[in-house]
């Protein structure tokens, strides 16, 4: 197969990704800065079809407008030049020291104030730019102290902003959707939202539901020791997944933000095909940005930042194969029909059946041999996994 990508792949990275100079709570940055224009021109040599940024990533906080717009004006000639898209923008409310308690649910109301316009402001940037999806990540909205913060209260000021914001870009007619991207710590000691599940439960409450979705990224729900393939597909049968973050994680600790595929290698098998193929049912599941954000680690040159982005499009491109031969394998589907995975998309009651029929239906449990499945036929998983394993590691 080709690992070449193409635009038709829409592989997009975010500026502060290929932009990460190394710094850490540890030690200072290893590389300098990484211009916006150069960014955009070594992804377009390598295959990608986007950008996105935070506000923060493109001009420095606290920028004048003329220093602003000379930044956006230089990033809008490359992107041109190079045919690429901004699809996501997203804004910085967790750097500056104002945001030390958060944005949206500071307990400061006048910085709160301040959070809605610095976003306010970027949304306009974000529709100028042509993006269609508008991330929320609060890095900054939790607290260390239970008695630091009231949480009931910080999630009406959260719910808040969002419906203003939801107000926003309806009333000025912009094609925007939000999307939320859960974290269960880190920089915070609990972050609010920690996870795909809380803030689908969150979005529920809002006046315009529809218009926000999640933004989940591998490395946030496995350092909650979740399943990001799991959480992937409820995301989908809510009709939430707007946007997605991809990178690679080890387990449970701190957020170590690595090339996508280079933490947990089966789940991200599962994750892929599950994008690509909808899993057994078929059909592609997600047609939106496969959205790289990671962290070139801090031990590489420049040569090695852009082969880590070449790394994150070639994992992906070779789980893709790797999962189509999986589903194209007569043995899988053997395999897949033994284990009655299938079976499960038929529905338990028939067709106009109520809970009076079940109750008369004496082959659903005076008659049924519950006793016979101890010891009984089993289900063949541990094939089942075996195979994928099989194709993952290219033995088929």
């Amino acid at each position: 197969m080709t690992l070449t990508p193409t635009a038709a792949d829409k592989f997009s990275f975010g500026l502060w990704t290929i932009g990460y100079n190394g710094a850490d709570p540890f030690g200072g940055p290893t590389r300098p800065a990484l211009d916006v224009v150069h960014a955009v021109e070594k992804l377009a040599e390598y295959g990608a079809y986007g950008l996105t940024f935070h506000d923060d990533d493109l001009f420095a906080f606290g920028s004048t407008d003329a220093e602003r717009q000379t930044q956006i004006d230089r990033l809008k000639q490359v992107l041109a030049d190079t045919e690429l898209i901004v699809p996501m923008v997203t804004t910085n409310l967790f750097s500056a020291p104002v945001f030390k308690d958060g944005g949206f649910t500071s307990n400061d109301r006048s910085v709160r104030r301040f959070a809605l316009r610095k976003v306010m402001r970027n949304i306009d940037l974000a529709a100028e730019l042509g993006a269609k999806t508008f991330v929320m990540w609060g890095g900054r909205e939790g607290a260390e102290y239970d008695a630091a913060k009231d949480i009931r209260q910080a999630l009406s000021r959260y719910r808040e902003a969002v419906n203003l914001l939801g107000d926003y870009v309806t009333d000025k007619g912009y094609d925007i959707r939000f999307a939320i991207e859960p974290k269960p710590n880190e920089p915070r000691g609990d972050i609010l939202l920690p996870t795909l599940g809380h803030a689908l439960a969150f979005i529920d409450s809002l006046e315009r539901p529809e218009l926000v979705g999640v933004n989940p990224e591998v490395g946030h729900e496995q350092m909650a020791g979740l399943n990001f393939a799991a959480g992937i597909a409820q995301a989908l049968y809510h009709g939430k997944l707007f946007h997605i973050d991809l990178n690679g994680q080890r387990g449970i600790k701190y957020d170590q933000d690595l090339v996508f595929a280079h933490g947990d290698l089966h789940n991200a098998f599962a994750l892929v095909d599950l994008l690509e193929n909808g899993g057994p049912q078929g059909g592609q599941a997600y047609d939106g940005p496969r959205h790289f954000d990671y962290k070139p680690s801090r031990t590489e040159d420049e040569t090695g930042v852009w082969d880590s982005v070449k790394a994150n499009m070639a994992n992906y491109l070779l789980l893709k194969e790797r999962a189509a031969a999986f589903r194209a394998d007569p043995e899988v589907q053997e395999a897949l029909k033994a284990a009655k995975v299938l079976e499960l998309s038929e529905p338990t009651l028939n067709e106009g059946e109520s809970y009076d029929d079940l109750l008369a239906d004496t082959s659903a449990y005076e008659d049924f041999d519950a006793a016979g499945y101890y010891g009984a036929k089993g289900f063949g998983f541990v094939r089942l996994q075996q195979l994928a394993s099989e194709h993952l590691m290219g033995a088929r």
